[in-house]
């Protein structure tokens, strides 16, 4: 038997795999119970939220944040970097949705993120 631990959705779960031959019928297996999730790595916005914009730069893909691209007050056109994150050792480079200023920048090189996470506003 092995053991496994699988996330899904933030809820973790502990399985265990039994190996052998299988007799091709189906096995009903007992229901993982979920254990306490650890502390979600998606980055908390900064203090400077009240000054964000209205326009989200979210995450694609979940990963570390390499290197800051723009800096608050910038102007920026659509397409250019923001944020650039590193998943599966390449480096993502998270763009503008469209032209604007960045309002707030709520990360910082070295956070963990989720796909989905917000990582700068623009106005």
């Amino acid at each position: 038997m092995k053991n496994y631990t699988i996330t899904v959705n933030g809820n973790v779960y502990d399985v265990v795999v039994e190996e052998g031959a299988s007799t091709g019928a189906p096995v009903s297996a007992p229901k993982a119970a979920p254990k306490a999730a650890p502390k979600a790595p998606v980055a908390a916005a900064k203090p400077a939220a009240a000054a964000a914009g209205s326009v989200e730069v979210k995450a694609g893909a979940a990963g570390k944040v390499f290197k800051i691209d723009a800096a608050v007050g910038q102007a920026v056109k659509s397409g250019d970097p923001v944020v650039t994150i590193e998943a599966m050792k390449m480096e993502i480079p998270v763009v503008a949705p469209q032209d604007g200023t960045v309002a707030s920048i709520n990360v910082a090189v070295g956070d963990a993120i989720e796909a989905g996470a917000v990582l700068a506003t623009l106005n």
